[in-house]
C-alpha cells in the first residue's frame, strides 16, 4: 500500500537532513548526488519522495548554523572576498554572483558561481588568456526562460578559490535562468551587493 502523506513528509525531511549533513561534512557540492546518497543510506534508493533542492538547502543552512557556525562564516567570508576580486576583474562582462556563495550555504569545497552577460564569449576567453589565468572550458546545461540550452562555462582555480564562470548573452539578463525545468530561478547579485555585505562583516 502507498505511504500516507505524513510518512512521505517524514521521508522527505529525513533525506533532506541527511543530504545536508553529507554536504556539510563530506564536502559534497551537488544536490542531486547528496539526495541520492542520503536516500540509499536510509534504505530508500527508489523513493518518489525526494526533497527538492530548496528543502535540502534550508536543512544545510540549519546544520551549518548549529554545528559549524564559526567555521562556515569564516569560509563564506573568504569566498565572498574572492568572488568580489573576480567580479572586479571581469567587470567588462557584466558579472553577477550566484549559487551557494550568494545564498550563504557554501560548504567545504564549494565553487564560486559567476554569471557573465555578454555577446562576446570569445572576448571572455581572450581576456583570461591575456591575463594568464588558467581555465578549463566546457558547457553548462541550463534552462533559459523555460527552454533548455547549453552555455559556455570556464572553470578557474586561482589557488584561493574555484570558480565556475558561465557566459550568457546580454538578452538573457532579462530571462529567468534555472538549473532544471522544475527548479527555482537562479538568484543573482551584482558587486554592489557584495560590497554592502562585506562592509557589514568588517
Amino acid at each position: 500500500m502507498p505511504r500516507d502523506n505524513g510518512n512521505s513528509r517524514e521521508m522527505r525531511s529525513r533525506i533532506a537532513q541527511l543530504a545536508a549533513r553529507l554536504m556539510a561534512v563530506d564536502g559534497i557540492d551537488d544536490f542531486a548526488l547528496a539526495k541520492r546518497k542520503a536516500a540509499r543510506q536510509i534504505g530508500a534508493p527508489d523513493t518518489r519522495h525526494l526533497p527538492n533542492n530548496e528543502e535540502v538547502e534550508q536543512a544545510l543552512l540549519a546544520y551549518q548554523q548549529l554545528y559549524q557556525a564559526d567555521e562556515q562564516q569564516a569560509r563564506l567570508l573568504h569566498l565572498r572576498r574572492s568572488a568580489r576580486e573576480m567580479m572586479k576583474l571581469l567587470a567588462p562582462f557584466n558579472p553577477y554572483l550566484s549559487g551557494s556563495v550568494l545564498s550563504g550555504s557554501a560548504g567545504k569545497y564549494s565553487d564560486i558561481n559567476i554569471l557573465l552577460f555578454t555577446d562576446n564569449v570569445k572576448d571572455v576567453e581572450m581576456f583570461l588568456i591575456n591575463r594568464q589565468i588558467a581555465y578549463r572550458s566546457g558547457e553548462a546545461r541550463v534552462y533559459i526562460g523555460g527552454e533548455a540550452a547549453g552555455v559556455p562555462r570556464f572553470s578557474v582555480d586561482t589557488g584561493e578559490a574555484d570558480f565556475e564562470i558561465s557566459v550568457f548573452s546580454e538578452r538573457d539578463l532579462r530571462m529567468q535562468l534555472r538549473a532544471s525545468a522544475e527548479g527555482r530561478p537562479f538568484e543573482r547579485a551584482r558587486i554592489d551587493w557584495l560590497d554592502a555585505v562585506l562592509a557589514d562583516a568588517a
